[in-house]
């Protein structure tokens, strides 16, 4: 399955990879630190509901155009005088993205440059993990404006750091640093500046290498394992560890470790 990158005004869409397995979006409004305005939502609404069902991919990377922002979240000039019918018509759109991007089959990793601020810190600690750059600066700072993060920052947050210090930092609105957001647990890594997305798509390929299926079924028992009791996640994972064991993928892996060759996935 392949995408027409024509198609989309306000994101760039680009095959990466030997098998272009990997599909890099870029939020691309960089004249306003690629705030998101209800057409970039509905674009990427389009493109990860079309790509959830996309089999040969194999790990997507969401990054920002232009060295200044990720995203600084929504468009706050689009909402200015915005009737209470569309604002909440672009909510539910947000709503949706949530949703489809935390429960996305393959893994998502955001690659931040810049600020990722309100509904931008949203959208990467809705992915799998962050690679951040030096000059990231990650913060919810919605509360200054009068509303809560509705695009999940709240419960996201709160699972990565802590409780106590997901509060600070929604109550004040207070900004941190990438040094500060990785030893707090938001970013899996801290890179030079402008060495994001290269780092990101370095580890976009080792996912590539591994087997698909055995991915997928990870990323659903870690999800949703991680909200519920020891005992139901661990049957989670007993469940999916038994369907592997069929599969045809791990006979090829078994295979391939033995006659000492890289495994050739079949993806069944």
């Amino acid at each position: 399955m392949r995408i027409v990158k024509e198609s989309y005004e306000m994101l760039q869409v680009e095959y990466r990879g030997e098998k272009n397995e990997i599909l890099v979006v870029t939020l691309n409004r960089p004249e306003v630190m690629n705030a998101m305005n209800t057409k970039m939502l509905e674009e990427r609404l389009s493109l990860f509901r079309e790509q959830a069902y996309n089999e040969e991919l194999r790990c997507v990377v969401i990054t920002g155009a232009g060295e200044r922002a990720f995203s600084t979240g929504g468009d706050l000039k689009e909402r200015n005088g915005m009737s209470d019918g569309t604002w909440k018509r672009q909510h539910h759109i947000i709503e949706d993205l949530v949703l489809l991007t935390r429960d996305f089959p393959v893994p998502i990793i955001a690659a931040v440059e810049g600020y990722a601020l309100a509904g931008g810190c949203e959208l990467a600690l809705s992915t799998d993990f962050i690679i951040a750059s030096e000059n990231a600066v990650f913060g919810l700072s919605e509360a200054l404006r009068g509303i809560l993060p509705g695009g999940g920052g709240l419960q996201n947050l709160a699972r990565a750091i802590g409780v106590r210090r997901a509060k600070e930092l929604i109550y004040t609105g207070r900004k941190i640093d990438a040094a500060l957001a990785y030893e707090w647990g938001i970013v899996n890594r801290v890179v030079a500046k402008g060495k994001a997305l290269e780092t990101a798509l370095e580890l976009a390929n080792m996912i590539a290498e591994t087997a698909p299926m055995a991915v997928r079924a990870a990323k659903v028992s870690i999800n949703q394992g991680s909200e519920t009791d020891y005992h139901t996640a661990y049957a989670l994972d007993i469940a999916a560890y038994n369907q592997l064991v069929t599969s045809e993928d791990r006979l090829e892996g078994v295979a391939a470790f033995n006659e000492k060759r890289k495994p050739r996935w079949k993806n069944q």
